[in-house]
């Protein structure tokens, strides 16, 4: 994209859209990594890191934690990591750099919002007067409720059993 199609894409580049943030996978963090030991069974692994992402028929020996985190202004975030079995008993676990601890991971999530009295959530009695059409006095709440009447001929079955 251009830079003047981009500008266009965000009202001169002062107003950008909304972009949800993006996790996929399984998020593992180095406390479940330390966790592991050799010759732990494959129920105890995916007791830990939960169920692999990528498990092959091809690769019987081998699960794959892959997670990946996009999020809006930040460059994407990959992880992988590989658990290797002999059998029904792990042999070693390996991860494509370094991990976050539990509390780096959840920190990073956090969004920053702004801070600052909270906007009124109630209108007062004069922007409801403000609000109104022209030509109109009565409030919407001051006018009586017409009677609901069920049309002619309706048989409706009673709300509780009798």
């Amino acid at each position: 994209m251009d830079g003047l199609s981009q500008r266009l894409s965000t009202l001169g580049g002062v107003i950008t859209p909304y972009r949800i943030d993006i996790l996929q996978g399984n998020v593992v963090v180095r406390e479940q990594v330390e966790a592991l030991q050799p010759g732990m069974s494959r129920q105890q692994v995916q007791a830990i890191l939960g169920t692999p992402l990528v498990a092959s028929i091809f690769h019987a020996d081998r699960w794959d934690y892959v997670f990946t985190y996009q999020r809006q202004g930040q460059p994407v975030q990959r992880r992988v990591v590989t658990v290797w079995f002999d059998g029904d008993r792990m042999a070693r676990a390996q991860a494509d750099g370094e991990l976050p601890t539990e509390r780096e991971f959840v920190a990073a999530l956090q969004v920053r919002r702004p801070t600052g009295e909270a906007p009124p959530l109630q209108a007062s009695d004069d922007q409801l007067k403000a609000a109104q059409p022209a030509g109109s006095t009565a409030r919407a709440a001051d006018a009586p409720a017409a009677p609901a009447t069920p049309p002619a001929g309706a048989s409706y079955p009673p709300l509780e059993a009798r």
